[in-house]
């Protein structure tokens, strides 16, 4: 070599070490703690497949064209056709995503087949040409999620079809699932992975057998990064027949013929069988020393996931690529806004912004405290909404028999007590006034304190339950101990008392609510404790206005979606502020939005706060607009519906999404596209005509007859029962069937 030729080679080796010196400096400085250290990858699972059939035409559109995720990788499962087309389908079977077993005459295709080892029948991609799949639409195949697009004919896109400039997807992915089997069918989607390369940019390609990824090794082009998939740890890879369990434990063998792993989620966060975290696998940090990049899979929002993340999305999602120790590089979802947001919004914010600065708005009530993971209005629902950084607790006052004010979200036992279940099970009463059920003031306060809590359930329809190891744990509170506990926590500002039921306790029970809750509010030590007290009633807003000065709430108690002039001017003669429920906001039919009203806006215009309630983190509690994340339903009603607060089971949630990055000291053309409020009437425009939900009769206009009451009867001593003349003291009756009804409800299991 020339003295000239080794003098250029020890400058390059000198330029080469400079540079891999400065990645390395960038990637120690970076906050992610990825392998490369830039931030981790969102793959669209069949475009956004948790709304639209998977890997449509509108399911890819929703991505960039409308919620402006530009740095997403589209994802598409390639089968094969009989005449060796490739298309974006999510299984070999048909039937599930398509409409191909409605069609007459398709019987004759239905086949048996065996896939690694198991039988398997249906209608398969191999059996039918791309021709015969022109006549087939694709429709949703989870059943929990939207039908109402299952009309559109959409058509199954071929590979090609995605490519080109009608989707120009800002990255791609393909995962080859099933090489195997098209082998045996003579098929090779080897050959057809090299003839994709050749036409387009595929930056990854993803498969769970080895073989088929060391056949195109040597063929890719050396942008595009080969991913092994891992099945579940006990499934045999069919190449070299070892469980995927072990692969994971011998990561140098795949660092051989890929770049990176693609591993089901809980390889990295396992669960226990009842659905809890279990410590975190070193699995990230080993394939990071091996060079590889870790893609986690599984992520949707609509289904049960660890308890420990409360069902919010974001922070399951948080746990992957924020938590100080490791960072997934990416991952793969089918509500691809999710990990968007908890990317570029929600990540690295302990030491981004403090509590208490930027934005004010919303204010975060705690219903009940933080009744989505413990029984509502307990010490522990308390204690967790103050730690989760609730402003506001809400305590609902109910009366116990011997005079005693304390909270509970229900006059009814039966909706937060094992009461059905204990030896007070007889007290079963019907009240028109009430309904069916236990009440409150049956019991003293000491029986009510020897009572078992019981956590709230309301979506059990869809198997979504609440913290069951805290299902019946915590203890009532009387209100001067909630009071004290509220006035000694330095993160809550204020609580809000809510009295309902004054007439009827006044009249029939010998009790006065209000008088109760006056006088333990004028003998605690309040600390500088912001009040506020709550009713649907404006009598009891109007005497308590007469007898104190606290912050005065009127709830509205139906669905509106208008109010007169007048009737708010009443409204402003005794409250200070209104809760209005989500719908009065949102409108919706079967859960799709029909607009926006402004009853926030008209309500505001006389000077009233308006709070909406009520919040809550699952997926069913939710308009299908807002993604199946609260987070994005919380969004839109800050700054779509411009809300002063939200009243939420899940408080820990909503400080959260106060304190994101895409909130908080940005002007509005600074926040993403994603984080703007949705179409009001997005999706429900999308059906067809013929597929929207019937019409329903408009909501009421809020009108003085719904407001002006007649003032609070003067409170009845409660005398003793009128004898029988056999001398038995006369007893309520009660509808057999209603009680039987609800002590089922209460007997089903957690």
């Amino acid at each position: 070599m020339s003295r000239f030729g080794l003098l250029l080679c020890i400058l390059l080796l000198l330029l080469w070490a400079a540079l891999a010196s400065a990645q390395g400096s960038r990637n120690r400085s970076s906050v992610w703690q990825t392998l490369d250290g830039n931030a981790p990858l969102v793959v669209a699972r069949g475009g956004f497949s948790g709304v639209f059939p998977d890997s449509s035409e509108p399911a890819y559109n929703l991505i960039t064209r409308v919620l402006g995720l530009l740095n997403v990788v589209y994802w598409c499962d390639v089968q094969l056709t009989k005449d060796g087309a490739g298309i974006c389908f999510p299984d070999l079977r048909l039937e599930n995503g398509s409409t191909v077993d409605r069609l007459p005459g398709q019987e004759n295709k239905r086949n048996t087949y065996l896939i690694n080892g198991v039988s398997m029948e249906g209608w398969f991609t191999v059996d039918f040409t791309l021709d015969d799949l022109g006549n087939i639409s694709l429709k949703q195949g989870v059943y929990s999620r939207p039908d109402k697009f299952d009309g559109l004919s959409l058509p199954i896109l071929t590979v090609q079809d995605l490519i080109s400039q009608q989707f120009s997807p800002p990255g791609l992915w393909l995962n080859i699932q099933h090489d195997a089997f098209f082998r045996q069918r003579n098929l090779s989607m080897r050959s057809f992975v090299i003839s994709v390369f050749r036409s387009a940019i595929v930056d990854y390609v993803s498969s769970p057998e080895v073989n088929f990824l060391r056949s195109i090794l040597a063929r890719k082009p050396s942008r595009t990064k080969l991913v092994f998939r891992f099945l579940g740890q006990d499934e045999v890879e069919p190449s070299i027949n070892q469980t995927y369990g072990s692969l994971s434990r011998n990561l140098t063998t795949i660092k051989a013929f890929a770049s990176g792993i693609l591993v089901p989620k809980s390889y990295i966060w396992p669960v226990d069988e009842n659905l809890y975290l279990q410590p975190h696998t070193s699995l990230v940090l080993d394939a990071h020393a091996e060079g590889l990049e870790v893609f986690a899979s599984d992520f949707a929002n609509d289904v049960p996931f660890a308890y420990n993340f409360s069902y919010d999305p974001v922070a399951e999602y948080l746990s992957f690529i924020d938590n100080g120790e490791f960072s997934v590089d990416g991952v793969i979802s089918d509500f691809a806004i999710t990990p968007t947001e908890a990317i570029s919004c929600f990540s690295h914010i302990d030491n981004n912004v403090s509590r208490d600065s930027g934005k004010a708005i919303p204010l975060v009530i705690s219903s009940n405290g933080s009744s989505g993971d413990y029984p509502g209005c307990t010490d522990l629902a308390y204690e967790g909404a103050m730690s989760d950084g609730a402003d506001v607790l809400g305590c609902p006052v109910q009366m116990s028999k011997d005079g005693k004010p304390f909270c509970l979200g229900s006059v009814n036992l039966i909706d937060s007590t094992t009461v059905a279940q204990s030896e007070f099970s007889n007290l079963t009463t019907s009240i028109p006034e009430l309904g069916d059920g236990i009440f409150t003031f049956s019991l003293t306060w000491s029986q009510i304190l020897s009572l078992t809590p019981a956590i709230s359930n309301p979506y059990t329809y869809y198997e979504l339950y609440r913290n069951p190891k805290f299902k019946n744990a915590g203890k009532y509170m009387a209100l001067p101990d909630f009071l004290l506990l509220a006035s000694n926590a330095s993160s809550v500002s204020g609580v809000l008392i809510i009295v309902e039921n004054a007439a009827y306790l006044a009249e029939n029970q010998g009790l006065s609510v209000t008088d109760a809750v006056l006088d333990v509010l004028h003998n605690a030590s309040l600390n500088n404790l912001k009040v506020m007290i709550q009713s649907t009633n404006s009598s009891v807003l109007i005497k308590l206005k007469e007898e104190s000065n606290y912050e005065l709430v009127y709830k509205v108690d139906e669905d509106i979606r208008d109010a007169d002039n007048s009737t708010i001017r009443e409204i402003k003669k005794f409250a200070d502020s209104v809760v209005i429920s989500k719908a009065s906001v949102f409108p919706n039919v079967e859960k799709y939005l029909t607009g926006k009203t402004d009853v926030v806006q008209k309500l505001q215009a006389f000077e009233l706060k308006v709070y909406a309630e009520v919040f809550q983190n699952e997926f069913a509690s939710q308009a299908w607009d807002f993604f199946s994340d609260a987070n994005v339903e919380i969004n839109n009603f800050v700054m779509g519906g411009g809300v002063d607060g939200i009243i939420t089971e899940f408080p820990r949630t909503a400080v959260q999404y106060r304190r994101n990055k895409c909130y908080l000291g940005l002007s509005e053309g600074e926040i993403p596209q994603f984080m703007l409020p949705v179409d009001s009437m997005g999706l429900w425009s999308a059906m067809e005509p013929q597929d929207q939900p019937p019409a329903q009769a408009p909501k009421p206009v809020l009108t003085n007859a719904d407001v002006v009451e007649p003032p609070l009867p003067p409170v009845v001593s409660k005398a003793a029962p009128t004898p029988k003349q056999n001398g038995q003291p006369k007893v309520v009756a009660f509808n057999f069937p209603s009680y039987l009804a609800v002590l089922i409800a209460t007997l089903a299991p957690f």
